[in-house]
């Protein structure tokens, strides 16, 4: 039965350009990339549970075979696409963060963190063309898929331990839960921002685009910045005051 879900651009397997004066080996590792790349857009797109691996392989254009030759099954071939690309962001954001905390020392601020967290990140989807902007959408899927998506994430853990550290340094009057919370507005604002849903498009009738991460690179680390500061602020006044927090509105 053909898959009624639309082709992915680009993913079919051309067999003589992948042959000629390419070993073995060089051709397997080129088979592997098409099938991950088809395999991202399509998880990207359906989920982990609305895409078969028989819909890879007609995306592809080969036979399921092949698939099960390079992964054990959907759910190994799934996590193979998921932890192709996330060293890269994790390296690249363990690295901005290392290098804003030794330029701020002492003196770190909150949207200098998120700048160096959220910025970095968003310049490999402004640059890194369709295959990470279709990672990005994936990202998306998992950050808010309670089912599987939470053990998944896992994999980011260091990188967000490593923010919530200059956090607690540029804020040292906050509770660890206020700066713990602020971030959890921060990940599905991040993730629901890579999905490039459309929703903006129809609201601003055009004027905004959900693909424009420039447009997001330019607000969202200011306005989060802003966020966490109102929230932990007041929240440490009303401490400093007598007043319990808990009982005002949780801990």
């Amino acid at each position: 039965m053909k898959s009624s879900k639309p082709s992915v651009a680009g993913s079919k397997i051309d067999r003589r350009s992948t042959s000629k004066g390419r070993s073995k080996a060089e051709q397997r590792a080129e088979s592997q990339e098409q099938i991950l790349d088809a395999a991202e857009k399509l998880f990207s797109l359906y989920g982990l549970y609305g895409v078969t691996i028989k819909d890879v392989a007609a995306e592809v254009g080969v036979h399921t075979s092949l698939l099960h030759y390079y992964f054990e099954n959907k759910q190994n071939l799934f996590e193979q696409v998921v932890k192709r690309r996330a060293p890269e962001t994790i390296e690249r954001r363990m690295d901005a963060l290392a290098e804003y905390a030794e330029q701020a020392g002492d003196n770190p601020t909150v949207e200098g963190a998120l700048r160096a967290f959220l910025d970095t990140d968003l310049e490999l989807y402004i640059s890194g063309g369709e295959g990470w902007r279709n990672y990005g959408a994936l990202a998306g899927q998992i950050n808010n898929a309670p089912a599987w998506g939470a053990e998944t994430m896992r994999l980011f853990d260091p990188v967000v331990m490593r923010l919530i550290g200059l956090l607690q340094k540029a804020m040292p009057e906050a509770k660890e839960e206020d700066i713990l919370w602020g971030y959890q507005f921060v990940t599905g604002a991040h993730t629901h921002i890579l999905s490039r849903t459309g929703r903006i498009d129809r609201l601003s009738e055009g004027r905004c685009r959900s693909d424009d991460f420039d447009a997001v690179k330019e607000r969202m680390a200011t306005f989060m910045a802003a966020g966490f500061i109102a929230v932990c602020q007041s929240r440490a006044a009303m401490r400093a005051s007598g007043a319990d927090p808990v009982e005002i509105g949780g801990n």
